[in-house]
This record gives structure tokens, sequence and C-alpha cells, in this order.
């Protein structure tokens, strides 16, 4: 039997503790029934990506460093009284001090979010065009000629790869930028190979060694794109044999289903999940996600960043601040996902 979209809801957000007697429009948050939860906010000023004047369809964080503002902070008079440090050292020593003046129900992080480099899904959507793609190409694994079934990156998306692996191994050196202490990623082959051509062989500081863990809710928005449908374990296993697994991660895809595509307030809902994961569970400062456009902009939602859309190979730095409240979390909205819409024109002509 094919399932409602509020039954394919409340089954995604049982599998993330989260869906205990809900209908598919109920209030609801993560963490709710639990006497504390999280808030997140993005600590801005330090990044171009931070203000509404960046323009994210043209901007280059390679050639900006990062996005990483030039200015002073309260702490460079003691940390860099002569002016001979790097802005990216200045900015650490900065975060660092942050930290060590935290209350103890805070946290600051911050995560570098790269999307994966261009894939063949994303060449069919351009191709056929976006209502074609949604109303019927999206779910195929693919046309013939190429396939998109949990899509690989292209030569394009290849290239794009390789110029962020470029920049940090330039930003080390030069601009002393510090490296993720931590690397996780999607699931989806797209995601895995980017961050493996973005961060395997650069030399990093020890402690900070490349040791990828995959995540299964940093993957892209779920349902009827075949493109978004993981792999099994064993598969992704067989392909990329040193990224490691998190605890429980399903041999297959337990999330994915043919006929109903997740709404942006259940995709908030599930990253939310992913990030108060780590926060509980990793205490490191510095962090990479390799992910995608629809997961990234769900994670900016919550992170009360601006809405900042990442090209393909981008990248975007977040600083951000995690507070332990206690009590119970504000009641939150989720909406029922949706079926693929139905197309108006012959979706097989390309005229």
């Amino acid at each position: 039997m094919r399932p409602s979209p509020a039954l394919f809801l409340l089954s995604v957000l049982s599998l993330f503790g989260m869906g205990e007697s809900r209908n598919s429009s109920a209030n609801s948050s993560a963490g709710r029934n639990s006497s504390s939860y999280i808030n997140y906010t993005t600590v801005t000023g330090f990044f171009a990506q931070d203000e509404n004047s960046t323009v994210a369809s043209t901007f280059n964080y390679a050639t900006t460093n990062l996005g990483l503002l030039n200015r002073t902070y309260p702490t460079d008079s003691e940390f860099d009284p002569k002016g001979a440090k790097t802005q990216w050292q200045r900015f650490e020593h900065y975060v660092e001090h942050l930290i060590k003046e935290s209350a103890d129900n805070e946290q600051y992080k911050l995560i570098y979010m790269g999307r994966h480099g261009e894939g063949y899904h994303n060449v069919a959507e351009s191709f056929y065009g976006t209502p074609a793609w949604d109303c019927y190409w999206s779910e195929l694994d693919g046309n013939g000629t190429i396939t998109w079934a949990d899509a690989h990156i292209t030569p394009k998306g290849e290239a794009q790869a390789l110029v962020a692996h470029e920049f940090w191994k330039k930003a080390l050196v030069e601009a002393k930028i510090p490296a993720p202490e931590k690397y996780y990623s999607s699931p989806l082959d797209r995601c895995v190979a980017t961050a493996n051509l973005t961060f395997e062989g650069l030399d990093l500081p020890e402690k900070r060694e490349f040791k990828p863990v995959i995540k299964e809710l940093m993957r892209e928005a779920l349902g009827i794109h075949t493109c978004d449908r993981r792999s099994s374990k064993s598969a992704i296993h067989s392909r990329w044999p040193h990224f490691k697994f998190e605890n429980d991660f399903a041999e297959e895809d337990p999330l994915w289903v043919s006929d109903v595509r997740e709404s942006n307030s259940h995709l908030d809902a599930r990253v939310k999940t992913l990030l108060d994961d780590i926060f509980t569970n990793d205490d490191h400062t510095f962090i990479s996600f390799t992910s995608h456009s629809g997961a990234i902009g769900g994670l900016l939602r919550v992170l009360g960043h601006i809405t900042f859309s990442l090209q393909t190979g981008g990248v975007i730095p977040v600083l951000v601040k995690a507070e332990t409240v206690q009590g119970t979390a504000p009641s939150t909205t989720i909406a029922p996902g949706t079926s693929a819409p139905t197309c108006s024109a012959d979706p097989t002509s390309t005229a």
C-alpha cells in the first residue's frame, strides 16, 4: 500500500524520535516532550554571507577568503598586539574567547557547509526544465543515456570540488584557516564524492585528519525524486570504504518513498534533529558539512541565518551559538508532504 502524506510524515518523524501520536499538520517540535531544548542562532558580522548586500548567485568563496570579513576583534590587543597574525588566526582566537566566556548552557561552533558539485540530476533538470523534471523525469532513474538515481557528480562537479580542494590547500598555509576537526557528509553519492575530492590528500594538522562520517539526516529533501534515494549501506561502503557510518545506519534507505515529497517545515525539523545530535555529542568547534541545497537551506533557516542559496560546489561558513533552554520547546507546525505535480505539457519534449 502506498503511504499517504500524513503516514509518510509520521513514519519519518518516528525514525527521528519525534513522531508520537502526531498527525500531519500537528503543532510539534523536536524534543517537545523533554525538559529542555536547544535554541540556535547565527552570530553575524563575521562573513560576507551574513549580509543582505551579498549576492549569492555571483559570490565566489574561493577568491574572498571564504567570505571572512576584514575586521578587528575585541581580543586583538592581547592576542596580536603587533598586527602580525592573519585574519583567520585572529577570528579563531576570538571564537575560542567566546567559548571560554560562554555560560554552561551555551556552545559556539563554526560550521563549514559545502554543497556538492554538479550532479547528473542537475544537468537533467536544466535540460528538460524544472516543470517537466518535477512532474515526470525526476521520478525515473535516468533517460537511457545518463543515470541520476542517487546521482553521481559530473566532470564539472568534480572540477568544482577540486576548486574547493585548492582553496583549502592554499588557505591552510597562507591564511591559516582552522581545518575542520570533524567531517560529516550526506550519504548520497554526490556529497560523498565532493567531500572526498575536497579534503582527501590535504596536509591537515594532527588530530584534524580527514576521517569522514556519513549522517543519514544530512541528506536532501526526501521522496519522489530518485536522485535523492540513497544507495544501500553496502554499496556506499564498497565505493567509499574509508567513510565511516554513524551508529545504527540502516542497510536500505528507510526514508525515501516514491510518491510523497518532504515539506520545507518537515525538512527543517529533520535538520534540527541533526543539529541537536551533533551539538549534544560532538564537542569539536570547527566542523565540516557536505550536503545539498535544500538541506543547507533548511539548516540556515533553523540557525536564523539569512537566505543564501549556494551554487553547486559552493561553501558557506556559519558561526553558530547554541543555547540549551530549560522548559518546553516552542510549538511549530509541520506541514504534510506533497505529491508530484501533474504535467501540463508533454514532458518528453525538449522543444
